[in-house]
């Protein structure tokens, strides 16, 4: 049998570390690969720059070889499974179809064409992402909570409003007006099997029936009798989280506001309610109304526009 110096395939010392194989093997692949050298030679010389890498990169069968040279791949120490030729080589001394897919991914980085030429493989194209305004009400914004929404989207062939999705939104409590939450991996699919986009909720908080949202305070027109505003009283008044009660001082005027600390919106520093006085006067619809509002008229001497 001819002996063959692995050692001096790869231009290696006998003592060479296992780093340095694998460099001096990486190079010389790459120099005598039949696909990058189209010399008639380069291909014998690939086989042998393998073989050499084969048995010097395994610790087992580099004692072996260093210790019966030409004879190694006889020794029992290499017991070769099924299909495998001494040594434990696949027949031909080349790579198996994994080996030779592994090297080019290594070597080259990518696939390899016919004729040598390379294509890098692009990942796939992400889905594109949704982006939709959500209706919620202001006590929803307020109390945070599960909400569930139903919406149309796109199919992986990118027509729209073909398939219709149904999820369960977390909102976050204290949500704000134009405040957008992401749901990752829930917008548009992506043609070929790519990630799926993202979806964008943006917060729309609709108008309340007699509150009214300023950033994070809330404001509350209240309405009172001319009675209640002349004489004082104590009511209870709506906020967010339930009724409070709301001590009126004597006197007080159309447009006067009054502030209940920490009721407004959620936060790090919570908003603040505002309770705005509007005085509101009984219709004269009848003859006694008439008669009580002309006795007022006599009664009091009073001109609300005096500072015109």
């Amino acid at each position: 049998m001819k002996y063959q110096d692995y050692y001096q395939i790869l231009g290696v010392a006998r003592d060479a570390p296992k780093a340095d194989i694998k460099k001096a093997y990486r190079k010389l692949a790459r120099q005598y690969h039949p696909d990058v050298n189209k010399d008639a030679s380069a291909e014998e010389k690939f086989k042998e720059v393998n073989e050499a890498y084969e048995v010097l990169k395994d610790d087992e069968k580099r004692q072996a070889y260093d210790r019966f040279g030409s004879d190694w791949k006889h020794g029992h120490e290499f017991g070769g499974g099924a299909g495998r030729g001494p040594g434990g080589f696949s027949g031909g001394g080349g790579f198996s179809g994994g080996d030779f897919s592994d090297f080019f991914e290594s070597i080259f980085g990518g696939a390899q064409q016919p004729g040598g030429r390379q294509q890098r493989q692009q990942p796939p194209q992400k889905g594109e992402d949704q982006q939709l305004k959500l209706d919620i009400s202001l006590e929803e914004a307020y109390h945070g909570g599960t909400k569930t929404i139903q919406f149309s989207q796109k199919n992986a062939d990118g027509q729209a409003g073909v398939e219709m999705k149904k999820l369960k939104v977390n909102l976050p409590k204290g949500s704000k007006n134009g405040q957008k939450i992401r749901l990752g991996k829930q917008g548009h699919p992506a043609p070929g099997g790519g990630e799926t986009g993202d979806l964008y909720l943006e917060m729309n908080i609709l108008p309340h029936r007699y509150f009214k949202l300023d950033d994070k305070d809330v404001v509350l027109r209240l309405p009172l009798t001319p009675w209640e505003a002349a004489l004082g009283t104590t009511l209870k008044v709506p906020t967010l989280d339930g009724k409070v009660e709301l001590k009126i001082k004597p006197g007080m005027q159309s447009g006067q506001k009054m502030r209940l600390k920490g009721r407004g919106m959620p936060g790090t520093v919570p908003g603040d309610q505002f309770v705005e006085i509007m005085i509101q006067t009984p219709p004269a619809d009848s003859e006694k109304a008439n008669e009580f509002y002309s006795q007022m008229q006599k009664q009091f001497e009073f001109d609300p526009r005096k500072l015109w």
